[in-house]
């Protein structure tokens, strides 16, 4: 059985769980701001930042669950400022590398799509490595590409990648 929360706080097993995710996603490839492979202690100081801005109302968590096991998470990242509250980042789409391909991405973000809408936001925005398998998926739930920069990340090697901006005006696609 498939459940999504938006979690409040974080707890010890969760945070676990989380780690791991993160670390999986990085070792299989997934370019998330960390080299892999990544520290345990790395990935733990990340979530405990992710924690203490959730719990300053700063940014939303959401996992997806199925049978009770953390299968994907995703963040909203709230624009703080007084002419930006309509606005969100969408970070650290995450899915279990095993669980690929059975539609845990996009029911999280049409969960996150709603939630967001709830909240008052109205428009979310990310950005993705240009040329990953990531562009593909964005593209098919209704994001634009509104460009990309070169240069923008670099491997463990040194080798420089773009990164590509997209958004989706949520108002217009619930009408």
């Amino acid at each position: 059985m498939i459940t999504i929360e938006r979690i409040a706080r974080i707890d010890p097993a969760t945070f676990e769980a989380l780690r791991n995710l993160l670390d999986a996603c990085i070792d299989h490839g997934a370019s998330l701001g960390f080299y892999a492979p990544a520290g345990a202690d790395l990935l733990l100081s990340y979530w405990q930042t992710v924690a203490k801005e959730v719990s300053n109302n700063q940014r939303l968590l959401y996992i997806l669950y199925d049978h009770g096991e953390v299968q994907a998470t995703v963040q909203l990242s709230l624009c703080q400022k007084q002419n930006g509250r309509h606005r969100a980042e969408v970070e650290k789409l995450l899915v279990q590398p095993h669980a690929h391909r059975r539609g845990y991405a996009s029911q999280l973000m049409t969960y996150i799509e709603s939630d967001a809408l709830q909240q008052g936001i109205q428009l979310l925005v990310l950005d993705t490595q240009s040329g990953d398998k990531a562009e593909l998926f964005y593209h098919s739930i209704g994001y634009s590409k509104v460009g990309q920069i070169p240069y923008y990340v670099s491997d463990v090697s040194g080798r420089l990648s773009s990164t590509s901006y997209y958004y989706k005006h949520l108002i217009a696609n619930s009408q």
